[in-house]
Order: structure tokens, then C-alpha cells, then sequence
């Protein structure tokens, strides 16, 4: 009996493997903005998500438009730290440093649950990720700047689903700012990233 149950643990391990394999590939060719992009040279530009047949018709944004990819990967049985089983979880942007002025930022959800993008200041000298967890498990929003979690539009609603977009322009002075995913326990599991302005 020892034998099938070490089998059954072995397949399940390599199966986690090859999950955060391939969603690694797939965070690194969002971020590349292989799975959407809005250059502002159209009308519109189309969004398609990686695990959804939906797409979202994203307007010509003004400024400097930063895509940003949500997502999460594996399922049960890679489990993470919010303990909700939905796998391990990223935040991605396709640049790390904009110049001042008008920012627009298209966040995608390329996962299978509901994600948002909200940019917070980040002093200088505090590391991405440090902020503390309070009630919710969440992160104060205190000082934000806007977010993104409309699905199909912009500013904030109620998530963004599997498969949408959503999107916010901003003015952004010099400095650091953090997006980051505030439904509960994301950004404990690592749904945060760094955006300089110059």
C-alpha cells in the first residue's frame, strides 16, 4: 500500500512542477505583452486573456501605457499561503520605469480567479512587498492613486475577472510606486510589484 500512495505523491509533485513551469513561462510572455498590448496607435486594441475565450476592447489611453499582468497558477495542489488552494500568484509589469507625467496602466487577468491593480507611493528605501497585513488580509489603501479593477473599464469596480482587462490613467511625479493586487491574501501571496518614475 506504501508503494501506490508514494506514487500517488511523486505524480502530484511533478504535476505542481510542471504547473509553475509553465505559469512561469506564461508570467515572462505576459510581461512581454505577448497576450495584449495598448500602443496607442488605434482606436482600440484587443486584450485576450490566456485562460479565457473573453476579451476586453481596451480605448486609446493617454501617456506612457504600462501592461500589467495578474495571474495565478497551479490550483490545489499547489496551494499558497492565503491557504484558499487557488496556487501560487504574480504580479507583472512590462516595464520597470516610466517618465513622469500621464501613466496608463491595462491590467490583464491571465489567472482563473478575480484580480485588481492598485498603485500605491513607495518611499525610498522601503522593499516592494513589506507592507503590513492588517484586518481582511489585505493591505491599507491609504494614499492610493487609483486602481484598476473594472472589468471591461476603467477605475475601480469589483474585480477584475479571468480572461478581462481593466485600466486607469494617472499623473505620476518622480519617485516609486507599488501595484499591487488588495483582495484578500493576494498580496501576501506575492501579487506585488515596483514601478520607478523619472
Amino acid at each position: 500500500m506504501a508503494a501506490p500512495v508514494r506514487r500517488g505523491r511523486l505524480i502530484a509533485a511533478l504535476v505542481g512542477a510542471v504547473t509553475l513551469l509553465l505559469g512561469s513561462v506564461v508570467a515572462v510572455v505576459a510581461a512581454s505583452g505577448a497576450f495584449g498590448e495598448s500602443t496607442g496607435s488605434g482606436a482600440y486594441a484587443m486584450v485576450r486573456g490566456f485562460t479565457s475565450d473573453t476579451s476586453t476592447r481596451v480605448p486609446e489611453l493617454p501617456g506612457t501605457v504600462v501592461n500589467v499582468s495578474l495571474g495565478n497558477m497551479g490550483g490545489a495542489m499547489m496551494g499558497g499561503s492565503s491557504g484558499m488552494g487557488i496556487g501560487a500568484m504574480f504580479l507583472s509589469a512590462d516595464r520597470a520605469t516610466v517618465p513622469a507625467g500621464t501613466v496608463s496602466f491595462v491590467a490583464t487577468n491571465i489567472g482563473s480567479i478575480e484580480h485588481e491593480l492598485v498603485v500605491l507611493p513607495l518611499a525610498d528605501g522601503v522593499a516592494p512587498g513589506s507592507r503590513r497585513i492588517g484586518g481582511g488580509n489585505k493591505v491599507d489603501e491609504t494614499g492610493s492613486l487609483g486602481e484598476a479593477s473594472n472589468s471591461g473599464g476603467a477605475g475601480a469596480g469589483e474585480g477584475i475577472t479571468p480572461g478581462a482587462s481593466g485600466w486607469v490613467s494617472l499623473t505620476l511625479a518622480p519617485g516609486r510606486y507599488e501595484f499591487v493586487c488588495n483582495i484578500a491574501g493576494h498580496y501576501a501571496d506575492g501579487m506585488y510589484t515596483v514601478l520607478t518614475v523619472t
